[in-house]
C-alpha cells in the first residue's frame, strides 16, 4: 500500500465507523451510535454473558438497556440496569449515540434528549461493557468518567456495590418498568432499610420499624455504608446483616432484585430463573402491599389476595396499591355512627392515640369523639393483663392475621343501608369473618339490668378486699427488688429496670461519670454486659403515669445524632434514665486534652447542628434542650457527637412549659442566651445561641467562663469570649490570633471563617436575628467538605 492510500484509508475511518452496522461490538467509540431499529446494535461483554441494547418494554416503548444475553430476546428479559426508565423511547429514528465532546446521549424519534450520562471528555472516550454487567464510559488513560453501577435501577449484580450514594428503586409493576413505592438504601443511622413510599404516605417496614437497630441484629457504628452480594451467592452489608443463598457455592449468574411488590429476592440461572433467597415469606408484611382500606391475606400455595374492608370498594382493579374508597360519607356528629368489628385483621401504624388499660366503650369514645378517627383496634395485652385502644386516622397496612389477639372496628354511618347485620351475614370479603356485629346505642333489659346490680355488688365486695392485701404486696415487691423485664407499652423501644438491677449495675452507684442540674451519671454494665450510662435523676415530684408518657415521647425520637436511651427505672421516688455509653466522653473533655483536630471539629459542629434542627422543627414534639454546652455533646468511638440530656426539661418540669414561657431560668452559665435574664420569650433561638457559644468554644479552645485577655489586656469573663472574638476579626491575620493553639496551622481558612460567622450570627443579642438550626445546617454545608 503507497504512502497515498494509506493518508485515503486513515481519512476515511471516522467516517467508515458511523455507518458500520455494530453487530455484537464491544464497544462503542466516540461519534458513532446504537439504532433502535437494528436489533443487531448490541453492545457485548466480552463473555458474552452481559448485553446492552434497546430493549422492547411495551407497545412501541423501548428502553437502552442492560440484561443477560440469554434472555435478552424474552417476553421478560432478565433487565439489570435501563437508562431511561421513566421515559421510553420510540421505536423508529431513536439512538444511543456517544457525541464527539464526550456524551453519552439517548435521542427518540424527535431528536429530543431523554437521557444523558453528563459527561464531558475530548480524550477519545469509549463505551464498553465488562464481564461483570458494569457498563463503563472511559477515555484512553483508563479513567472511569460513567458507570452504570454507580446509577442502578431495581437490581445489584455481583460484586456491584451499595453504598450511601446509591439506592435500588423497585419497578412500577411486572410490565411497567418506571421507578415504582419500595427502596432499598442506607439511612442516616448507617442501617439498611427497606422504605414504602407510596403516593400518599411513607413507612419503613424492613427491619421492623419497632425494633431499635441492635434488637434487629444491626449496627449504626460502621459509617462506610457498604453492601455487596458476592459472585458466591452470599450477601453482605456495612451494618452487620448478611445471609446466603440457598445454593450458595460455584460462581452462577446471580442478581439481587427490590421486585415491585416490595420483596427483595435473589435469582439464580439454572435453565431458567428461580429465587434462591427471598427476604419476606409472608407478602402481607410488606407495607402498602394492598393499598389503603384494604386486608392482605396470604397463603403458601395460592400467595396473596387483597380484600376491600367492608364499606370499600376497589379503585383500580389493575393495580390494588391504590387501594380502596369508601362507599359512604361518616359525618362528624357522634350519633351518627357506630362500628363494623372485624376479628383477625390488623392494621398497623398511623395511630390517632394510644391507650393502655381501658374499656372497650371507652374506646370507642375516643374515636366517636374524633371526626378523623376512622375506627379503631382494640387487643389484649396478656404480659400486662389489660386491653390497649389504638385509635386510626388512616386504614393502611391491613392484613388478615389470624393469631392476632383483637379486633378492629371500622367507623361506619348508622342506618346505612350497606351496615346491617342481615346484608353481612355471610361476608367473606375479608379475612373469614362471617357476621361482623353493629355496636349501637345498649337497650339493657330487667333482667341484664338486676344481673348487672348484682355484679356490681360482687365487685364492690372484692375491690374492699383487694385493698386489704394491697399494701402487703406493695411491700413484698419493693423488697424483692421488682424483677420486672417487661417493656411498658408506651416505651416498646427499650426496657423497664427495677431499682436493684441498676443499683447493682452500678456497683451502688459509685463511679460518677457526669453530673449537671438534672442529677447525676454513673457509668454501669447491665445484666446483658453492655456498658451504660445510668442517669439518677434528681428528686422528681412527677407520679409514674406522667413519667413514662414523658419518657414515651423522648423514646420515640430518633436521629443517628441523639444519645440512644435504652431504658428507665421508676419505682417509688426514683427515677433513672438508661442511656448508650460513649467511649470518647464528652466534647469538653475532649477539648481539654487537645484530643480534637480540626476536621473532627468541623463534623462535629455540622452534626449537632442537624439534630438540633431534628429538635426544633422535625420531631412531632415541640423540644428545646435549653442547655446545650459541650459537657452534654458526647462522643462515640468514631468522634461522632451525639447530644445528652434532650428533653430533660420536659420530663422535671412539664408543668411550667408553655409552649414559650418557662418558670425558672435554666441552662449552665456562660453558655445562657440573654433572653433568660431578661425575662424575655423563650423559644428555639436559646438554643441556637447556645450552639453559637459552643462553636466559640470549639474554635478558640477557650471556655466562656474563663478569662481571656483582649487588646488591652483586660481580663473578659462570662461569655465575653464573644466580643473578644469580635474585636479581634476588626485586624489582619486574625484567624491566627483567635484559632486553638492545638490545632495550629492545620486547618481549612475557609471553613474556619465561615464556621466563626455563623458562630457570631448565632450569638447575636437579638433573637430575630439569629438563625434558625435548619440554617444553620445549610450554611455549614455550603462549602463541600
Amino acid at each position: 500500500m503507497n504512502m497515498a492510500s494509506s493518508i485515503l484509508l486513515f481519512l476515511f475511518l471516522p467516517f467508515l465507523s458511523l455507518t458500520t452496522s455494530h453487530s455484537a461490538s464491544s464497544s462503542l467509540a466516540m461519534g458513532s451510535s446504537l439504532s433502535v431499529e437494528k436489533p443487531q446494535d448490541v453492545i457485548l461483554s466480552p463473555n458474552g454473558v452481559f448485553s446492552a441494547r434497546f430493549v422492547a418494554i411495551g407497545t412501541n416503548a423501548y428502553s437502552f438497556a442492560i440484561c443477560f444475553t440469554q434472555t435478552c430476546s424474552h417476553n421478560h428479559p432478565a433487565i439489570v440496569w435501563m437508562a431511561n426508565r421513566e421515559d421510553p423511547v420510540n421505536g423508529k429514528r431513536s439512538k444511543l449515540s456517544l457525541s464527539p465532546t464526550g456524551n453519552l446521549v439517548l435521542d427518540d424519534a424527535a431528536q429530543r434528549t431523554v437521557w444523558s450520562s453528563n459527561t464531558d471528555s475530548f480524550a477519545s472516550p469509549v463505551l464498553h461493557l465488562k464481564d461483570n454487567g458494569n457498563l463503563v464510559l472511559s477515555d484512553l488513560q483508563g479513567t472511569v468518567l460513567w458507570q452504570s453501577f454507580d446509577f442502578p435501577t431495581d437490581t445489584l449484580l455481583p460484586g456491584q456495590p451499595l453504598t450511601r450514594h446509591t439506592q435500588l428503586v423497585s419497578a412500577r409493576s411486572s410490565t411497567n418498568h418506571s421507578s415504582g413505592f419500595y427502596k432499598l438504601f442506607f439511612d442516616d443511622d448507617n442501617v439498611l432499610r427497606l422504605l414504602y413510599d407510596g403516593p400518599d404516605v411513607s413507612s419503613i417496614y424492613w427491619p421492623n420499624p419497632w425494633l431499635v437497630s441492635w434488637e434487629a441484629g444491626r449496627s449504626t457504628y460502621n459509617s462506610s455504608r457498604l453492601a455487596t452480594l458476592d459472585s458466591l451467592g452470599r450477601f453482605m452489608s456495612s451494618d452487620g446483616f448478611s445471609f446466603t443463598t440457598s445454593d450458595y457455592g460455584g460462581r452462577k449468574q446471580r442478581r439481587l432484585k427490590l421486585d415491585s411488590d416490595g420483596n427483595l429476592r435473589v435469582y439464580t440461572l439454572h435453565d431458567e430463573w428461580f429465587v434462591s433467597w427471598q427476604l419476606r415469606g409472608d407478602l402481607c408484611n410488606i407495607h402498602g402491599i394492598c393499598g389503603g382500606n384494604s386486608a392482605c391475606s396470604y397463603d403458601p400455595k395460592l400467595g396473596k389476595k387483597c380484600s376491600c374492608l367492608p364499606g370499600y370498594r376497589v379503585k383500580n382493579h389493575s393495580d390494588w396499591s391504590y387501594g380502596c374508597e369508601p362507599v359512604f360519607v361518616l359525618s362528624c356528629n357522634r350519633s351518627e355512627s357506630t362500628f363494623l368489628e372485624l376479628t383477625g385483621v390488623e392494621i398497623y401504624g398511623y395511630d390517632a392515640t394510644f391507650t393502655a388499660n381501658i374499656s372497650y366503650s371507652n374506646c370507642t369514645n375516643l374515636c366517636l369523639e374524633d371526626c378523623n378517627c376512622k375506627g379503631f383496634q382494640y387487643s389484649y395485652n396478656q404480659d400486662k393483663n389489660y386491653y390497649t385502644c389504638y385509635t386510626k386516622m388512616q386504614l393502611l397496612n391491613g392484613r388478615c392475621t389470624p393469631s392476632f389477639k383483637g379486633t378492629m372496628s371500622l367507623k361506619v354511618p348508622k342506618n346505612h343501608r350497606l351496615f346491617t347485620e342481615e346484608s353481612f351475614g355471610s361476608n367473606e370479603h375479608v379475612c373469614t369473618v362471617k357476621i361482623l356485629r353493629v355496636y349501637n346505642e345498649y337497650h339493657v333489659s330487667k333482667i341484664v339490668r338486676f344481673f348487672l346490680w348484682v355484679a356490681t355488688a360482687i365487685g364492690a365486695l372484692e375491690l374492699v378486699c383487694g385493698f386489704v392485701v394491697w399494701g402487703f404486696i406493695v411491700k413484698t415487691r419493693q423488697k424483692s427488688g421488682a424483677d420486672e423485664h417487661d417493656y411498658h407499652p408506651l416505651t416498646d423501644r427499650f426496657r423497664k429496670y427495677s431499682y436493684s438491677e441498676l443499683k447493682e449495675a452500678t456497683k451502688g452507684f459509685s463511679e460518677e461519670i457526669g453530673r449537671g442540674a438534672g442529677g447525676i451519671v454513673y457509668k454501669g454494665i447491665l445484666p446483658d454486659q453492655r456498658h451504660a450510662a445510668i442517669k439518677k435523676l434528681n428528686e422528681c415530684k412527677q407520679g409514674e403515669g406522667e413519667f413514662l408518657a414523658e419518657v414515651s415521647i423522648i423514646g420515640r425520637l430518633n436521629h443517628m445524632n441523639l444519645i440512644e436511651m435504652w431504658g428507665y427505672c421508676a419505682e417509688g421516688k426514683h427515677r433513672l434514665l438508661v442511656y448508650e455509653y460513649m467511649e470518647k466522653g464528652s466534647l469538653a473533655e475532649n477539648l481539654s486534652s487537645n484530643t480534637l483536630d480540626w476536621s473532627k471539629r468541623y463534623n462535629i459542629a455540622i452534626a449537632t447542628a442537624r439534630v438540633l434542627a431534628y429538635l426544633h422543627e422535625e420531631c412531632l414534639e415541640w423540644i428545646l434542650h435549653c442547655d446545650i454546652k459541650p459537657q452534654n455533646i458526647l462522643l462515640d468511638a468514631n468522634y461522632q457527637p451525639k447530644v445528652a440530656d434532650f428533653g430533660l426539661s420536659k420530663l422535671q418540669n412539664r408543668n411550667s412549659l408553655n409552649n414559650s414561657s418557662f418558670s425558672m431560668i435554666r441552662g449552665t452559665r456562660g453558655y445562657m442566651a440573654p433572653e433568660w435574664v431578661l425575662n424575655l420569650a423563650i423559644t428555639s433561638k436559646v438554643d441556637v445561641y447556645s450552639y453559637g457559644i459552643v462553636l466559640l468554644e470549639m474554635i478558640t479552645g477557650k471556655s466562656p467562663t474563663m478569662g481571656v485577655q483582649n487588646i488591652d489586656g483586660e481580663e473578659l469573663y462570662n461569655g465575653r469570649v464573644v466580643a473578644w472574638v469580635r474585636e479581634k476579626r476588626k485586624g489582619t491575620s486574625w484567624l491566627d490570633h483567635i484559632i486553638d493553639p492545638a490545632i495550629q496551622t492545620n486547618y481549612d481558612e475557609s471553613k474556619m471563617e465561615l464556621l466563626t460567622q455563623v458562630a457570631l450570627d448565632c450569638v447575636e443579642e437579638d433573637k430575630d436575628i439569629r438563625p434558625t438550626m435548619s440554617q444553620v445546617v445549610e450554611m455549614l454545608q455550603s462549602i463541600p467538605h
